[in-house]
């Protein structure tokens, strides 16, 4: 809706004139290029263009989506669920800011943090980094500052003690966790802003590859805490960073 705001503003401050913001409004919402129809007034409806899920992709889909996208006056565009091959591939064509970890990367520059607060992403072990990290790098692509508290898990508590002044002092936490999931109603015990639980599909056999964190996490006794799908960093990061940009 900031776009439509600005664009009305022109029109009021005669940059633009009516019949050109007409034309723009009025263009397709979308453009066919037949293996994808790219959703050109995303951020108009929700705030943010779209996403690329890479993942099933050919890097030579990923590119023509790109390129689309560039072609219709998006600048900054994240894409998600990329390997090194696949980030290879983008790069020879693209500047991109690829987070290997999280294999998510960004064409265009982060903006500056422009959130009421700060964004903690904590993970319960080193192995649910790589979640962590795609919720990190994309809560810090919507422009919002992240603090990361990773290996803070229950087996330790002293760990999480460690960072209370971090809790206490967030705006949004991210707590991701896999094995039983613990991690999640530890912290919405003792934070008085919103939790968004992730369970990883981290930990032995009966963890059936996130069931059980995320039953866990579902069934947390401590308020406030809501819970995406296994191991969807990006979603959490997207919903953290529209928690810290409502403004009063």
């Amino acid at each position: 809706m900031e776009d439509i705001k600005e664009l009305l503003e022109k029109v009021k401050n005669g940059e633009v004139s009516t019949d050109e913001a007409v034309l723009m409004l009025k263009r397709a919402p979308f453009e066919d290029i037949g293996y994808a129809k790219v959703d050109t007034h995303r951020k108009l409806r929700q705030g943010v263009a779209e996403v690329i899920y890479g993942a099933g992709k050919t890097s030579g889909q990923i590119l023509g989506i790109i390129w689309t996208m560039r072609d219709k006056g998006q600048d900054t565009i994240i894409i998600t669920r990329i390997d090194e091959d696949k980030a290879g591939a983008i790069s020879k064509e693209y500047k991109l800011d690829y987070n290997r970890d999280g294999r998510i990367g960004i064409i265009g520059k982060k903006p500056e943090p422009d959130g009421i607060g700060t964004i903690v992403v904590a993970t319960g072990g080193t192995s649910d980094i790589p979640v962590a990290e795609e919720a990190a790098f994309t809560a810090e692509t919507l422009g919002n500052e992240v603090k990361r508290i990773y290996d803070v898990g229950v087996a330790g508590l002293h760990r999480t003690l460690a960072h209370l002044d971090d809790i206490m002092s967030a705006s949004v936490i991210i707590a991701i966790a896999g094995m039983e999931g613990a991690l999640a109603s530890v912290i919405g015990g003792l934070a008085d802003c919103p939790v968004i639980a992730v369970p990883t599909s981290v930990g032995y056999g009966a963890s059936f590859n996130g069931l059980s964190a995320l039953l866990s996490m579902l069934n947390s006794c401590a308020s406030g805490v809501t819970v995406t799908n296994i191991d969807n960093g990006f979603g959490a990061g997207y919903t953290a960073s529209m928690i810290n940009h409502m403004k009063g």
